[in-house]
């Protein structure tokens, strides 16, 4: 089970790969009588699902998610609870010209290098339909913070170098790039039409915001609140950083002006995005993920194959052009499922709660 579980208490373990059979998770942990059905998998996983984005595969997957186990009556029993969706539209001739090929940007040398032999029909646990569990177990998660207040909302803030400059959350459901600046994300369509055309890919930036955290989840030392965040989205196979609150901007400002000062109400500022000392303070969490461009692309490109010789590989079949926004859900997936963990945990040290 190594390198496959997240969670401590509310703990999952994802299974599955891209042209498998099926995908799935098992979750453990989860209490018992919370209302559970598979329409509240199907809310999650029509967010992520391919061909539902400008940015997207042309790959087809219906992604409907069966409950196989843990759930009786529309209520979670408390035992584990298994989810599985079937791959439909896998095409794994696709890779059968370049499967001796190292693919820049993939996972194919370094899964060779571990494991000296790997799945190369679309990248095996590597690729990004793995996430499919991660959000299935996410819409579980999201019940138990909905019964506590707390909600958890993510949105595209840069996408190929054009960056969001006002916060409209309202506006996010109303582009196809989940944008909370109108403008920015006619912007972001013009740019991913030409990227496009040219055969390229992009990246870009997700922000994740929850409200309604209180204050005093995490832990003290080793399992703070902001390491278990960071491990958890960073774990996200296009995700090459992470950072809270004010971030790497708080590298260049003086303490006065990065602490965050506190009145009658509360903090008058949130530099600290919701979390000191790795342990929540009640503010509103802000985390930011910065997104690699997608490394299939239809470029031509210099590499090797398994014996170390010299090639050229160009990526065919069906990729998407940035993995924003269908990994947005998965980054709101990954920070619901520690705000889920740590909730329960701190349920299970503190009578106060």
């Amino acid at each position: 089970m190594a390198g496959n579980t997240c969670g401590t208490l509310f703990r999952i373990m994802t299974w599955g790969e891209s042209h498998g059979p099926a995908l799935g998770v098992v979750i453990d942990g989860a209490p018992s009588g919370i209302p559970f059905t598979e329409a509240h998998v199907q809310s999650w996983m029509d967010r992520r699902k391919p061909g539902s984005a400008k940015t997207s595969t042309t790959r087809k997957e219906p992604d409907k998610a069966r409950i196989l186990s843990g759930v009786f009556e529309g209520k979670t029993t408390g035992t584990p609870i298994s989810i599985m969706v079937e791959n439909r539209d896998a095409r794994s001739h696709n890779y059968d010209e370049i499967k001796e090929l190292y693919r820049p940007g993939h996972g194919d040398f370094t899964y060779d290098a571990k494991y000296g032999f790997r799945d190369y029909r679309g990248g095996g646990r590597a690729s990004a339909r793995e996430t499919v569990g991660r959000v299935a177990a996410a819409s579980l998660a999201a019940e138990i913070l909905k019964s506590e207040g707390i909600s958890v909302t993510a949105a595209t803030i840069e996408l190929g170098g054009i960056e969001a400059r006002r916060r409209d959350y309202s506006l996010v459901d109303e582009n196809p790039y989940l944008c909370p600046d109108a403008e920015a994300a006619l912007a972001m369509d013009q740019r991913v039409a030409s990227v496009r055309s040219e055969g390229d890919s992009l990246g870009g930036v997700v922000e994740v915001v929850a409200t309604g955290v209180p204050a005093g989840l995490g832990e003290p030392v080793f399992d703070k609140l902001d390491a278990d965040l960071a491990a958890a989205l960073m774990g996200i196979g296009a995700v090459k950083g992470v950072e809270i609150g004010a971030g790497f901007a708080a590298a260049r400002m003086r303490g006065s002006e990065n602490n965050d000062e506190m009145g009658e109400e509360g903090f008058l500022s949130n530099h600290a995005g919701g979390i000191l000392a790795g342990i929540s303070n009640g503010a509103p969490l802000v985390v930011r993920v910065g997104i690699k461009p997608i490394p299939s692309i239809s470029k031509t490109q210099k590499t090797v194959n398994r014996s170390g010789e010299p090639s050229a590989i160009q990526t065919l079949g069906r990729h998407d052009i940035s993995a924003i926004p269908r990994v947005n859900v998965v980054c709101e997936a990954m920070v619901t499922l520690v705000l889920a963990d740590h909730f329960l945990r701190q349920k299970a040290v503190s009578w106060r709660r």
